[in-house]
């Protein structure tokens, strides 16, 4: 779907893989969808969102991956957290160092925060519970509902498990807003919600 479309959509229904953190046109298609559907049965896919988010640095866009245990074919909600690497520190001090002059870091930053500090297992659990927090700070007011089976081709839903992908195009135009970074590095598009929460705050809905 062309991205000026997605403001058309005929479907009310939408079907969204979860991600870590995911980007702002994720939560455009969200916050538009009359019913929210999150898949829950299919594969895990490396190189994607799920554990994937993209940050402003003072340098540039940086990314956040969460390393997971290596393993074969399995189901997304059945991959485990890898215990070899501190990485939620890490994540934590980058979030930090990025967003502490942000207008609304202080305002959100113990939410997140809490989140980080807890010990997680499945990769699913970790996203889930930061989904739930991040709907519940942008006030939008939808019941999130989990799919009953996995199919490839579901009918009338509009299905953006693939499509909001780091190496495919984005469905959705995201408008500028304010960056901490903007007038050193320019705006950038494609980055994290925890980007626009923390720069807009209250504002966020707004853009969605």
């Amino acid at each position: 779907m062309p991205k000026d479309n997605y403001s058309a959509l005929k479907e009310k229904d939408i079907l969204f893989s979860l991600a870590y953190l995911p980007p702002v046109e994720y939560f455009m298609l969200f916050n538009k969808a009359e019913n929210v559907f999150i898949e829950q049965h299919e594969f895990y896919q490396k190189q994607s969102y799920r554990n994937r988010c993209l940050i402003a640095s003072s340098n540039g866009v940086m990314p956040l991956t969460i390393p997971v245990e290596k393993s074969g074919k399995e189901l997304y909600k059945d991959v485990k957290i890898s215990t070899h690497t501190d990485w939620q520190t890490l994540h934590w001090r980058a979030i930090e160092a990025s967003y502490s002059s942000s207008p609304f870091f202080e305002y959100y930053s113990d939410e997140f925060r809490v989140i980080f500090e807890k010990k997680w297992v499945f990769l699913w659990d970790f996203n889930f519970e930061l989904l739930n927090k991040t709907v519940e700070l942008l006030e939008i007011e939808k019941e999130i509902q989990l799919t009953e089976r996995y199919e490839a081709q579901p009918a009338g839903v509009y299905d953006v498990r693939e499509l909001i992908h780091p190496k495919k195009e984005m469905v959705a135009n995201v408008p500028s807003y304010y960056q901490v970074f903007g007038q050193k590095n320019g705006f950038r598009s494609g980055l994290s919600i925890l980007d626009l929460l923390l720069n807009m705050g209250n504002e966020s809905q707004l853009l969605l």
